[in-house]
């Protein structure tokens, strides 16, 4: 039986997603900076993995006192099967901005689900619709690595289906070497639609820095745009019928 450790560390293609050593980014500590061979070997991972919280049902605060006083309060809670999960369609994505001053996004809206082998260096992997076990995954050829300048890996809502705080939403990122990096989209944003998760910055160094953002909009791909200044031209954009590999 495959472990869950082995399922993270090998994607549905056949990628090393690497080490199960963790760092979850926070507020407190938002920033992490890959350097030696995790900012300069094979490829990047970048998986987003979500499961749908069960819809709310009625009762009010009223039911919630009658279950804490009730004398089966220790008995183990049985899955309340009338209570549907509530389909949520996240998407993973990518706007990039290369050194050559080139900018694009990375994403299943419109298709642009990248190459690895030419610019932009970044590819989606396909588009999860109600998340998968899977998840979502996207990867950065990080033997390019001097070619980008700065990467913001977000998250949207496509279309008219709920909002962030219906969900238990995770990214997690993996550089060939070191610890993944955990990034937790757990703030209640009902209104949001879309969520800036991190900032990947080349600081001409030798390295790749890290950022926590988790910054959300209630608009979409072109809200984010103007926060981050990337400049570019939006027109609204269509999932193909069939998912993308």
């Amino acid at each position: 039986m495959v472990s869950f450790w082995d399922y993270l560390r090998r994607d549905r293609n056949g990628f090393d997603t690497g080490s199960q050593y963790k760092i979850t980014l926070t507020k407190s500590q938002p920033q992490h900076a890959l350097t030696g061979p995790a900012a300069t070997t094979g490829y990047l991972y970048v998986n987003l993995h979500w499961t749908a919280r069960t819809a709310e049902s009625g009762g009010g605060s009223g039911s919630t006192l009658r279950r804490l006083f009730s004398p089966n309060i220790l008995r183990p809670v049985e899955p309340d099967g009338s209570r549907p999960q509530l389909n949520v369609d996240l998407d993973l994505a990518c706007m990039y901005e290369l050194a050559d001053g080139t900018r694009g996004v990375v994403q299943p809206l419109g298709k642009y689900f990248g190459d690895l082998q030419k610019a932009p260096y970044i590819k989606l992997s396909g588009d999860d619709v109600y998340g998968a076990p899977s998840g979502e995954s996207m990867y950065v050829n990080l033997e390019k690595k001097d070619q980008f300048r700065r990467l913001l890996i977000f998250v949207y809502i496509y279309d008219d289906t709920p909002a962030f705080d219906r969900t238990h939403a995770t990214v997690t990122i993996v550089p060939q070497t070191g610890p993944r990096l955990e990034i937790k989209l757990d703030e209640r944003a009902p209104a949001a639609r879309s969520c800036a998760v991190v900032l990947i910055e080349n600081t001409g160094d030798g390295q790749l820095t890290v950022r926590r953002e988790v910054r959300y909009v209630h608009g979409f791909q072109s809200d984010l745009d103007r926060l981050y200044g990337f400049g570019m031209q939006w027109q609204r954009g269509y999932k193909a019928d069939t998912p993308q590999g």
